[in-house]
C-alpha cells in the first residue's frame, strides 16, 4: 500500500507541476487573454453559420452554405451523438488554450516514458524536452490546434504499444484503446496516419528481436491485443471516421473525375492529391540541421530582430526615421530554405541532439534501434522532392500517403523519437549497466561528435549566399543595398545561433563530465541538465510565440469588423451569395458575414476548386450567375472595397428549356463556358443513363422561389404549366441530402458539373431539400457500442486488478 501511495502521490505531484509550467509559459491565459491564431481566425470565419444554428436551434446542422457554395460541417467541429470521448477529452483539456495542449504534450510523453520504466526524474526532464520543441510550440502560435491535439496523444499510444509488448496485455490494450481513442477524435489523420509509420519500424524490429529470441508466439499475442484495442478505439470514433471518409471522396483529396487541365493538357492521373502539391513543403538536406542549430536557414519568414539588424541600421544611416526602420525590422524575410512559407525551425534543442547521440553509444538492444529507424525515416521522407526516390515510391505504392501534403510534417515523428532516446541514453549513463570507463569514453565521443558538428556548420557558412526564394522580390521593391543588409542579418544569426548551440552542447557535457567524475550528484545533475534544457528550447520558443501573441477574448470571438461593402450587402435579406475578388478561393473573411463562394480549408470541395481553375479565373461571369453571386466584393484604386450588384444572377432556382447530355466529366465541365446557363444546362449521361427528356417549354409564368431557408433545410414553392427541370444553386453532394416534392420523397441529379436538378412536374409544388446524413445514424450506433464495450472492460479490468492484488498482500 505504501509503494501505491508514493506512486500516486509522485504522479500527482509531476502533473501538478506541468500544469503549473504550461500556464507560467502560456501565463497571459491567467488574465482572460487568448491567443491570436491565423488558423482559428479562418476557423471561426467558416464555422460562423454552423455556430449561429446551434445557438437558434439547439442542433447540429451539419451542412453549411456560408463557405465554398456549401459543404458537410464534418470537418468544421461537428458535434456527434454518442461522442463520449469528446466528453474525455474535454476532461483532460482543462486548462485554458493554449495551455491546454502544452499540458497535454508533457502528461503524454511522461506516461510513455513511465510506461517504458524510465526513472520519474528523467521522465519530467524528458516531458519538458518534447513539450518545448519548437515547432510543437508554434503550431500552437498558428493555430494549428488539431495537429497539436493529435501530436499530443501519440506518445500516450506508443506507451501502450510498449506495454504490451512487454507482456503488460490488460494494461497495453486499454491505453492502446484509450488513447487511440482520443487520437481519432483530434482529427488530424495525417497525424496519425505517419505515427503509423514509426509502428511499422517499431514492429519490424520487435519481430526480429522475437526470432532472434524464439519468443514470436508472444510477438503474435501481442499483436493481437493491440490490433483489437486499435479497433475498439477507432470504432468509437466511427461517425467523425465514416463522414470524413465520405466528404473526403467528394474534397479535393478525393479522385477526380476529370482528366484534362485547364488548359486542356491531360491530367495526371493519381488517387489523391498532386504530387507538386504534396511535395510543396519538402525540408531542404542542409536545412534538417536547424534540428540542431535553430536558424541556421534564418528561422522564419517574419523574424524580429529588433535594433540588432543590420538592416535597421543601415536604414537609420540612411534617414529612414527609427519607428519606420523598426518596424522593417521587426518582420524580416530571414528565411532562405526552398520552402515557400516557414514559420519557424523546427528545432529539437542541442542538448537533446548531444543526448540522442549519446545514447547511440549507451543504449542497448532493441529500443535504441526502432528508434534510429524512426528519425532516419522520418528524416528522409522530410525531403519530399529533395529526395526523390523514396517519397516517390511512398507516393505511388503505400496506401494513403498520396492523401496528405506537406511532407515535411513527418518530422513530427523524429521529434518524437529524438527525446525518448536522448533520455534513455541519459538514463543509461546514470544507471549502473555500464563500467564508468565506458560511459566517459561514450560522453567524450558525443561530445567531439556533436561540436564538431557546430564547428563544420560555423566553418562552411562561407560555402552559402544567403539567397532566398523571394529576394527579387524583395530587391524589386527595397533596392540592393537593403536586400544586401538582409543577407547580412541572415548571416549573423546563423552564426550566432551556431555559437549558441555549441555553448550548450558545451556546458551539458560539462554537467554530465562532473556526474561521472562525483562532483554533482544525481539530483542536482538532472536539475541542472533540465533547466539547461528548458532555457534552450524556451529561449527558442519565445521567439516565435510570446505574450505579445495575445488578445482578449473579444478580439478573437469577433475576428473580422464589417466594411461599408458589407453593410451594404447585409441589407438585403434575400438568400444569395458574395464573391470577394481579393479574398479568392482561398479566405474566411467573407464567409463570416454572408453565404460565400470561398473559404479556408485544406480539404476543398473538389467541384468548387475545379469551377475555379476551369472558369472563374478564366473570368466566366455565367458560373457566378448559376450560383447565385449576387454581389462581388472589389477594390477601387484607393484600396477601399465596395459591393457590386450582379444583375445576370440566376438566383436560388429556374427552370431551363434545354437539358443537353454529354458523355464524360471533361465535356461537361468544359461546355460551361459556351452555354446560356438560365436556359440551358448540361449532364453527365454516364451517372444519369435514365434521363431521356432533353427540351422542355417553359412560359413566363413558370416561377420558382425559395420561401424557407436554413442550411440543411430548404424549402421552395414552384408553379409551372409543364413539367419541367429545375436547377438549383445549391451544390450536388450525393450523400445526406433528400428532396420531397409535396411529402413524397424522389430523386435528384447533377447538372452543370456541380449543380443540384430535379424533374418536377407541372402545377404549384411544395419543394423540401433535407439533409439528413444517414452516416451519422449509422456511425453513432457503432460509436455508441464501442464505448459501451471499452467502459466495461476498463472497469471490469480494474476491478479484477485491484482483486488480485489485495489477494497478494491481503493486508495492503
Amino acid at each position: 500500500m505504501r509503494g501505491i501511495s508514493k506512486a500516486f502521490f509522485t504522479h500527482f505531484f509531476t502533473i501538478t507541476f506541468f500544469v503549473v509550467v504550461a500556464l507560467a509559459y502560456f501565463h497571459p491565459v491567467l488574465q482572460g487573454k487568448v491567443i491570436l491564431q491565423s488558423d482559428i481566425i479562418q476557423y471561426t470565419g467558416m464555422a460562423k453559420e454552423q455556430n449561429d444554428f446551434r445557438q437558434e436551434y439547439e442542433e447540429e446542422p451539419y451542412w453549411t452554405n456560408a463557405a465554398f457554395g456549401g459543404m458537410p460541417t464534418y470537418q468544421l467541429g461537428a458535434n456527434y451523438p454518442h461522442n463520449y470521448v469528446k466528453k474525455l477529452d474535454r476532461v483532460l483539456r482543462f486548462l485554458p488554450r493554449p495551455a491546454d495542449y502544452l499540458f497535454l504534450y508533457f502528461l503524454g510523453f511522461y506516461i510513455l516514458l513511465c510506461c517504458m520504466k524510465v526513472d520519474f526524474r528523467l521522465s519530467v526532464l524528458g516531458a519538458l524536452a518534447f513539450g518545448f520543441s519548437t515547432y510543437l510550440i508554434i503550431i500552437l502560435g498558428v493555430g494549428h490546434n488539431a495537429k497539436a491535439h493529435a501530436i499530443a496523444y501519440l506518445p500516450m499510444i506508443l506507451g501502450g504499444i510498449l506495454l504490451s509488448f512487454r507482456g503488460k496485455y490488460f494494461w497495453g490494450f486499454v491505453l492502446t484503446a484509450l488513447a487511440m481513442a482520443l487520437e481519432i477524435n483530434a482529427n488530424h489523420y495525417q497525424m496519425t496516419y505517419y505515427f503509423m509509420l514509426l509502428v511499422l519500424v517499431l514492429g519490424l524490429a520487435m519481430f526480429i528481436d522475437a526470432i532472434r529470441k524464439r519468443t514470436v508466439f508472444n510477438f503474435l499475442k501481442s499483436v493481437g491485443v493491440l490490433i483489437l484495442a486499435v479497433a475498439l478505439g477507432v470504432t468509437t470514433n466511427a461517425t467523425s471516421l465514416l463522414a470524413t471518409k465520405e466528404y473526403a471522396d467528394w474534397s479535393t483529396r478525393g479522385v477526380s473525375e476529370l482528366t484534362v487541365n485547364p488548359d486542356g493538357s491531360p491530367k495526371e492521373a493519381t488517387t489523391g492529391l498532386s504530387r507538386d502539391y504534396i511535395t510543396e513543403y519538402s525540408y531542404g538536406l542542409a536545412e534538417s540541421l536547424n534540428l540542431f542549430v535553430p536558424r541556421l536557414f534564418g528561422g522564419s519568414n517574419n523574424e524580429d530582430l529588433g535594433t540588432k539588424s543590420k538592416a535597421y541600421a543601415y536604414l537609420t544611416e540612411q534617414g529612414v526615421p527609427r519607428t519606420q526602420a523598426l518596424e522593417f525590422a521587426s518582420g524580416l524575410p530571414l528565411y532562405w530554405g526552398s520552402q515557400p512559407i516557414v514559420a519557424g525551425p523546427a528545432y529539437v534543442g542541442a542538448i537533446l541532439i548531444f543526448l540522442f547521440i549519446l545514447a547511440l553509444f549507451l543504449v542497448k538492444g532493441r529500443s535504441k534501434w526502432w528508434l534510429l529507424g524512426g528519425v532516419l525515416l522520418s528524416l528522409l521522407l522530410s525531403w519530399g522532392k529533395n529526395f526523390g526516390l523514396l517519397t516517390d515510391f511512398m507516393i505511388d505504392y503505400f496506401p494513403l500517403y498520396s492523401k496528405f501534403r506537406a511532407v515535411s510534417s513527418i518530422q513530427v515523428v523524429l521529434e518524437l523519437c529524438i527525446p525518448i532516446l536522448g533520455v534513455l541514453g541519459l538514463s543509461a549513463l546514470m544507471g549502473g549497466d555500464r563500467t564508468g570507463a565506458e560511459k566517459l569514453r561514450a560522453l567524450k565521443f558525443s561530445f567531439f561528435i556533436t561540436a564538431g558538428l557546430g564547428v563544420v556548420i560555423f566553418l562552411i557558412k562561407g560555402m552559402f549566399e544567403f539567397n532566398g526564394l523571394n529576394d527579387a522580390l524583395y530587391q524589386r521593391y527595397f533596392g540592393d543595398e537593403v536586400l544586401a543588409m538582409i543577407k547580412r542579418d541572415r548571416e549573423a544569426v546563423y552564426i550566432n545561433d551556431t555559437l549558441r548551440s555549441l555553448v550548450y552542447v558545451l556546458l551539458a557535457a560539462t554537467v554530465l563530465w562532473l556526474f561521472l567524475k562525483g562532483t554533482l550528484k544525481k539530483n542536482l545533475s538532472i536539475l541542472l541538465l533540465g533547466g539547461l534544457i528548458c532555457m534552450d528550447l524556451v529561449g527558442v520558443a519565445l521567439r516565435y510565440v510570446d505574450e505579445d501573441d495575445f488578445v482578449s477574448k473579444r478580439t478573437m470571438n469577433q475576428p473580422f469588423q464589417p466594411s461599408m461593402a458589407d453593410r451594404q450587402i447585409q441589407n438585403d435579406t434575400s438568400v444569395y451569395r458574395v464573391y470577394d475578388t481579393g479574398e479568392g478561393l482561398n479566405g474566411a473573411r467573407t464567409s463570416y458575414f454572408h453565404k460565400s463562394i470561398g473559404g479556408y480549408h485544406a480539404a476543398k470541395p473538389a467541384v468548387i476548386q475545379d469551377l475555379f481553375d476551369f472558369h472563374i479565373y478564366k473570368n466566366n461571369r455565367q458560373i457566378l450567375n448559376m450560383l447565385n453571386v449576387k454581389y462581388v466584393i472589389q477594390q477601387n484604386e484607393e484600396g477601399q472595397r465596395f459591393a457590386s450588384v450582379n444583375p445576370e444572377a440566376l438566383g436560388n432556382a429556374w427552370f431551363i428549356e434545354l437539358l443537353l447530355p454529354v458523355e464524360s466529366a471533361n465535356e461537361e465541365i468544359l461546355s460551361l463556358d459556351s452555354l446560356d446557363l438560365r436556359r440551358e444546362a448540361v449532364f453527365d449521361r454516364s451517372d444519369f443513363p435514365l434521363i431521356n427528356r432533353f427540351r422542355f417549354e417553359v412560359d413566363s409564368t413558370a416561377r420558382a422561389n425559395l420561401t424557407s431557408y436554413r442550411p440543411n433545410h430548404l424549402t421552395y414553392e414552384t408553379s409551372n404549366d409543364h413539367s419541367g427541370v429545375l436547377v438549383f444553386s445549391e451544390l450536388y453532394y450525393p450523400h445526406g441530402w433528400n428532396v420531397y416534392i409535396d411529402g413524397e420523397k424522389t430523386s435528384f441529379f447533377r447538372v452543370n458539373y456541380g449543380l443540384r436538378a430535379l424533374r418536377v412536374p407541372e402545377g404549384q409544388h411544395r419543394i423540401v431539400f433535407a439533409f439528413e446524413p444517414e452516416v451519422i445514424e449509422t456511425g453513432s450506433k457503432i460509436s455508441l457500442a464501442s464505448s459501451v464495450l471499452l467502459g466495461l472492460i476498463v472497469l471490469g479490468g480494474g476491478i479484477v486488478s485491484v482483486y488480485r492484488r489485495r489477494r497478494k498482500n491481503p493486508q495492503a
